[in-house]
């Protein structure tokens, strides 16, 4: 090996004394000559730096490209796409920098060591970049497993990165100062505070991102809603530090990581792998309008479809019961009776029983809520048979349509707050006279 330098200096020695020469017969001093000399020689190099570069890139990259369609290998398409051939092509070069110093800077012999040490120093990082790639192409790979999709693999590709970076870091110390990597990892295990302290939050999130896939809490691709940062959207990106929720605004919220844990969040993902998304609406009756059902008026409630046997078997149960008790008819508040919000109710729960676009093996419930100021509230609390977003609105609005005009059919009324105009319309009625009155509700 000593003989192998030995010649290469002197190869190098005679190269760049004999282009010096060259210039000097030129006519050109011996400063500017060697300044001439360094400058051409370095041009040349770079020149073959990147032929010799763009050579081995080509064949590196037609060899994986004929590996991957001879074996259908995602593997070297991923190799491709995270640009492994650039990055070992790369170091195709590095003999010939290194060679090349010395001949280049023979006039300059301070030089060469800084440059040698900067070529070593080249190679740690391209050695990373190579590795890096490698590793991206395997965590793609796995990414198109279904066993692996939503995984947050971009967290541990960068605690992969961190960890080269590490190692590349002492291996520079070691080459800069010729020290051993345990001098450089004794250093920073005296530094531990200060790292600890630097790198807390990408600790944090590395943590997270770990609970996170163990328990399964989100995935790439879920709904997720965090108002305390305002996230409503599908998640873009699990990494190290941050999550990014593409909110169905369009815009794009950022998440610290450990966030996930330490905060509350809502993850819809069980509403769509279920394949019924939750209705819980309600219908505010007014109730001054709900009242007792006179026996007359029963066959005109019979004739609406969906409660004509309700109304009789009810109606049979009612009557043995009040004939039972000996119940006063006379005053419809004596003994059981109908009411027109009950038969309403029950028309409701008929009509969701009914309806197409409701999951019959999921919660179907119509109840009443607690009366408020506003009245007494229908609630419908049932599940759609799909979670596509438009359909769930479409299907919920044609309920609700259909819910409200029905309501009128039962003599109740829906409570909804007065507006300027309809008080205007109501003082204007009440100043004017009796025929005129009529006239105007006919309007």
């Amino acid at each position: 090996m000593d003989s192998l330098d030995t010649s290469i200096e002197k190869s190098s020695s005679i190269i760049s004394r004999f282009s010096n020469e060259q210039l000097i017969r030129l006519g050109l001093n011996k400063d500017t000559a060697a300044l001439v000399n360094v400058f051409l020689l370095l041009i040349l190099v770079i020149g073959l730096v990147y032929l010799v570069q763009y050579i081995v890139r080509k064949v590196l990259t037609a060899v994986f490209t004929q590996v991957y369609t001879s074996t259908d290998i995602r593997f070297f398409a991923y190799l491709l796409e995270s640009r492994f051939p650039h990055f070992l092509a790369l170091i195709a070069p590095f003999s010939l920098v290194k060679n090349a110093i010395p001949i280049i800077f023979d006039e300059f012999p301070k030089w060469i060591n800084p440059l040698d040490t900067l070529a070593d120093i080249y190679m740690v990082f391209m050695i990373i970049s190579i590795l890096m790639s490698i590793v991206r192409a395997g965590a793609e790979s796995l990414r198109a497993k279904p066993q692996f999709a939503g995984k947050p693999m971009e967290s541990y590709i960068q605690v992969v990165r961190i960890v080269f970076l590490f190692l590349g870091m002492g291996t520079i110390f070691s080459i800069i100062t010729g020290q051993s990597l345990l001098a450089f990892f004794t250093a920073m295990g005296a530094a531990s505070a200060v790292l600890l302290l630097i790198f807390k939050d990408s600790i944090m999130g590395f943590v997270a991102s770990i609970q996170v896939t163990t328990n399964d809490m989100v995935r790439i691709g879920d709904w997720i809603t965090m108002p305390k940062y305002g996230a409503d959207g599908d998640v873009m990106e699990i990494n190290l530090t941050t999550v990014k929720v593409r909110n169905f605004d369009k815009t794009i919220t950022t998440i610290p990581t450990y966030t996930l844990i330490s905060d509350s969040f809502q993850n819809w993902r069980g509403m769509q792998e279920s394949g019924g998304r939750r209705i819980k609406r309600s219908i505010i009756i007014k109730q001054s309008s709900i009242r007792f059902v006179r026996e007359e008026e029963l066959p005109r409630f019979q004739q609406i479809q969906g409660i004509q046997a309700y109304i009789q078997k009810r109606g049979d149960e009612i009557n043995k019961h009040n004939e039972h008790i000996g119940a006063d008819r006379s005053i419809l508040l004596n003994g059981r009776n109908f009411t027109n919000f009950g038969l309403y109710r029950k028309y409701v729960e008929w009509y969701v029983e009914n309806h197409p676009a409701i999951r019959k093996d999921m919660t179907l419930l119509v109840r009443q809520l607690a009366p408020n100021e506003n009245g007494l509230p229908l609630e419908l609390y049932v599940f759609t048979n799909t979670t596509d977003w438009n359909q769930y609105e479409y299907i919920m609005a044609d309920i609700f349509d259909h819910l409200i005009a029905a309501v009128s059919f039962f003599d109740l009324c829906i409570f909804e707050r007065e507006s300027g105009s309809d008080i205007t319309k109501v003082h204007f009625t009440n100043t004017l006279p009796v025929r005129q009155k009529e006239s105007v509700k006919d309007l």
